[in-house]
């Protein structure tokens, strides 16, 4: 399967910065999604946003670590509740080769968080 190519200046279009989780929680209603508070700088300030991980991650392992997130996403409901992501945090998937053993039926492919070498400033770019 080919990857579809975008052009520089749309790659340039993404705004990622570093933010620092501050709180996350398991909203009622959810089963796959957990709700982060995160911290993107004076810049951005707070914002919510959602992330499918409640299956691999409990809330307390998030809590004042940082993660890169895209900020310039377009809000997304999520829920019954009228709650907005207004960005997505950013982590690696293992991509299934083909020829390769295919997942089992209920098994989960975990996503990887990225992890900082060392703390930068909230709202911080990634380039």
């Amino acid at each position: 399967m080919a990857i579809p190519a975008i052009s520089f200046s749309d790659f340039q279009k993404l705004d990622i910065r570093i933010g620092t989780v501050i709180e996350a929680v398991v909203p009622e209603w959810s089963h796959w999604v957990m709700k982060l508070k995160v911290d993107l700088g004076p810049e951005i300030g707070e914002r919510i946003i959602f992330a499918g991980i409640m299956k691999f991650y409990k809330p307390e392992q998030l809590v004042k670590k940082q993660f890169p997130f895209v900020v310039n996403l377009e809000p997304k409901k999520m829920g019954p509740m009228g709650d907005f992501s207004e960005g997505m945090m950013i982590m690696a998937v293992e991509i299934k080769e083909k020829g390769k053993r295919k997942k089992e039926e209920g098994e989960e492919e975990l996503p990887v968080l990225f992890k900082l070498w060392k703390k930068v400033p909230n709202g911080t770019k990634v380039r």
